[in-house]
């Protein structure tokens, strides 16, 4: 998992690394562990999942959302699946 700079990780947020695609648990057999990107100024909502994808600069996960996929447009994603609903606003205006 990488993570940029400047971002806001809130509590209860879970990272997925093992999709089970073998029908279990990957173990320690880190070959099947896929990686997450995290890209800089990135806030994360409580309680979120995030799947092993990548995310771009500047991007909002509401709180509760599911990251199934890529996200490579800066904005303000939310749901199950997550998906875009508005840019993401500079500095409040």
């Amino acid at each position: 998992m990488t993570i940029g700079e400047g971002c806001f990780i809130s509590h209860g947020v879970m990272f997925v690394n093992d999709l089970l695609r073998d029908g279990g648990p990957a173990g320690g057999d880190k070959t099947k562990w896929w990686h997450t990107q995290i890209g800089h100024h990135v806030s994360i909502g409580t309680n979120a999942t995030v799947l092993p994808v990548r995310i771009c600069d500047d991007v909002v996960i509401g709180a509760g959302s599911v990251v199934t996929k890529d996200i490579t447009e800066p904005g303000v994603y939310f749901g199950n699946p997550a998906r875009f609903h508005r840019p993401h606003l500079e500095n409040g205006s």
